[in-house]
Order: structure tokens, then sequence, then C-alpha cells
């Protein structure tokens, strides 16, 4: 099997280094990542800048392994054509250190490596320990683990062409997990998103983040199913069309 392998935390992250463990017994995998994080810059590309792929000295993994001077989506593209001129058999985005829960999908940069996977036709995964305690660290193990008992099944599950699996793993101890649910993706929204500042000198910044507020009530969700102790595996596909609105649309349209 032909693996590639990246992330959006940067090559150095640990939780790179644990997938790369996880999927070696698979075949060939090569690591294409950034060379430093680029959390939450989905499923952008870099267009006005030179790209660059860097042999990755003293890879903890003995896997090809390269960093490069882009986002997820630009090692992914870059991967398929200097490492995998016939393409490979599977794009995996992970481990991210947070989850990806809900419409945070929408920003993700770890989704978005795993989306320019399906783009290309092939087989995608993206893999993220939901931490929500800030600067508390990913139970990393806990996540080995499930990939080791439910890797056979991602990659024989149905997947249709140009779709995604998102799979959020509880940072818990492993055997706190109560399972794993198929779910749709929830609500993620932020308070406070933007917070105004000054520099010492008077003059206003911006710093983006907030708080997040999460709806767990929402049956059948991520959201619900990682705060309740699961595994929540959600599929994505690229197309965003209201297929259910076209026929209203249109009849709106010619009843102008």
């Amino acid at each position: 099997m032909e693996v590639l392998l990246t992330n959006d935390d940067g090559v150095r992250a640990e939780g790179l280094h644990v997938m790369a463990e996880v999927l070696k017994p698979l075949g060939r995998v090569v690591v294409c990542s950034p060379d430093r994080e680029r959390s939450a810059c989905g499923h952008s590309m870099t267009l006005r800048d030179p790209l660059r792929a860097v042999p990755v000295q003293g890879f903890p993994v003995d896997v090809e392994a390269y960093e490069v001077n882009g986002v997820p989506v630009d090692c992914v593209n870059l991967a398929l054509h200097e490492f995998f001129p016939n393409g490979c058999d599977l794009v995996v985005s992970g481990i991210n250190a947070g989850p990806n829960l809900g419409w945070d999908v929408t920003y993700s940069g770890t989704v978005g490596g795993a989306l320019e996977g399906a783009v290309n036709g092939i087989r995608s995964i993206a893999v993220s320990v939901a931490v929500f305690v800030e600067e508390a660290p990913p139970n990393l193990e806990t996540a080995r683990l499930w990939l080791e008992e439910y890797l056979p099944w991602l990659l024989t599950a149905p997947q249709p062409k140009h779709t995604i699996f998102n799979v959020n793993i509880p940072s818990i101890a492993y055997p706190e997990i109560r399972g794993t649910r198929i779910t749709r993706m929830g609500t993620r929204i932020y308070k406070e998103r933007v917070e105004k500042r000054e520099d010492p000198f008077g003059r206003p910044y911006w710093w983006q983040g907030g708080v997040v507020i999460m709806d767990s009530s929402e049956k059948g969700t991520d959201v619900e199913a990682v705060n309740e102790g699961f595994v929540s595996v959600t599929p994505v596909r690229l197309d965003w069309t209201v297929h259910e609105l076209l026929p209203e649309l249109q009849r709106s349209l010619e009843g102008k």
C-alpha cells in the first residue's frame, strides 16, 4: 500500500509521529508535512511563493519524511506530483492536537489536507484528538490504540469518491472510550470571537480566538458523540451544494 501522511501541526508534532507508526505496517509511507504549525489554514494553498521540500533529518519513525514551507494542501499536491507520480492508495492527515468538530472543519488545516486527497480521488482520512482543556496534552496513546483497532475498517468502509472520514477521538484513557459513532457535523460557534487591544504605543490591534460554544444537545452529531466519550466518524463531502433546495429555488426563479 502507498500512503501519504500530512498534518497542520508541523513535521515535529508528536501526533504526526504516532500516526506514522500506525501506518508503517501498511507499506510505503511518505510524510510530507508543513515545516511549522499551520492551524486554521483550511483548504488554502500557496500560489505566490515557491515551495520547497526538504528531507527531515532524525524523523523518529523509519519512513520517508519531508518538510514543506507551505500548508497541508501544498504538501499533498507536492507529494502527489513528486513522490507518488502514479498516485497513492491513501491520504491521512493528523493526528491533530485538538478537536475538529462541527463547522470548525471549514477552518481546519487537518481536514483541508484530507480534502485535497479527496479532490484527487484518493481515499482520505482526517484524525484529531479532542482536547478541550487549554494546554492539556492530547492523549495520543488512546488515539494509537483506537487506530490500531479500527484502521482496517476505515480502509474498507463504504466511502464515495470525493469524500473523507473526519475522525475525532476523545482525549481520555482508552478504557473510558464508550464506543464509536457514525455522526453528522454539529454546531460549534464562538463567543467574543474578536478582541480589540492596544499596543504600548496606543495603537489598536485585534486578536481572534474567543470561547467555543458547543451545542451537545444536537442528537447524532460529532459534538454530542465526543462529549459523551465516543469516537466520532463523520463522512464529509466536497460537494457543498444544498441539493434539497434546488427544485424549490428553480420554481422560485421561474415564478419571479
